[in-house]
């Protein structure tokens, strides 16, 4: 009898833990207001605190594809980040001249972005903190989601579009190779790790279908 318990109690604390990670998706019925290729605003933008060092929970390491061929033979100046959300791909050309191909999520179509920006920011373990429209429709959504597990930016973000569009992890690598988002771009973890590594503030960047 006390088995049963304890196994109930286990199935109970797991469906709660997946209704927090999908309460805690930055794109929930968020606004998708994309006037003359200007993204919607993000307060997470905004406002993030330093964080003391180890002051987060660490990120689980996903069972990734990396059958994914992360070398690529895109077309795209060097020094520069290339987006195709056709193809899912992110492509990055080093100043060397080396090329590298990350699979990722893009907007959902009528979401997207299209056009020419650069990276203006970039942060380690961001917060994420929800706009107060997205709380309003989501009242279940916390003011501000700390680094770890249950951060749905994952562990790097970079900032573009003077900060209101968005490189980032996940919490859902699932959603890798899929039309997921309200228009930033999710990378799994250890690609957007080693690409927040190379990639400098002031890297350009181009959206294209």
């Amino acid at each position: 009898m006390k088995s049963g318990i304890v196994w109930c109690a286990a199935f109970y604390l797991l469906l709660t833990l997946q209704a927090m990670a999908q309460y805690y998706d930055p794109y929930y019925d968020g606004p998708y207001d994309y006037r003359e290729g200007v993204p919607y605003e993000d307060d997470g933008s905004y406002y993030e605190r330093p964080l003391a060092p180890r002051s987060y929970d660490r990120a689980p390491l996903y069972d990734e594809d990396r059958s994914y061929d992360r070398r690529s033979t895109a077309q795209g100046r060097t020094g520069s980040i290339l987006i195709v959300t056709g193809e899912h791909t992110l492509y990055y050309t080093a100043p060397t001249g080396e090329q590298f191909a990350y699979p990722i999520a893009v907007g959902r179509e009528g979401k997207q972005w299209f056009g020419t920006t650069r990276v203006v920011s970039k942060k380690e373990h961001p917060e994420w903190r929800p706009t107060a429209e997205m709380r309003r429709k989501n009242p279940k959504l916390p003011e501000v989601v700390r680094p770890g597990p249950s951060n749905p930016l994952g562990t790097r973000a970079l900032y573009l579009a003077d900060g209101l569009l968005r490189i980032h992890g996940t919490n859902d690598p699932s959603s890798i190779g899929t039309n997921a988002s309200s228009g930033c771009f999710r990378m799994y973890r250890e690609d957007v790790e080693q690409l927040y590594e190379m990639v400098r503030a002031g890297t350009p960047v181009t959206v294209h279908r």
